[in-house]
């Protein structure tokens, strides 16, 4: 599988597990992603995604994403698009 980086975690709201990921290329609704950082480290699908609370189905380079995660995520992990 190839994976290409399109941005990092800008923060986590624990209470209702989501992280806001600031992107450097595009991100679709059903795209698979790999987050790691020091102590993150796993793989998840896109089921949704927000931007200012408003569900969007694709995002672009420079918008701040809101997407629920499975783990905690830490600002500065990096987030990759992963290609079958």
């Amino acid at each position: 599988m190839e994976e290409k980086e399109i941005g990092k975690i800008s923060h986590y709201y624990g209470d209702i597990n989501v992280g806001i990921i600031e992107l450097t290329d595009i991100l679709n609704v059903g795209d698979s992603i790999h987050i790691k950082g020091h102590t993150s480290d796993f793989t998840q699908s896109i089921d949704s995604m927000q931007i200012e609370h408003t569900s969007v189905s694709q995002a672009k380079s420079g918008d701040m994403i809101g997407i629920r995660v499975m783990q905690k995520v830490h600002p500065h992990d990096k987030v990759y698009r992963v290609s079958p």
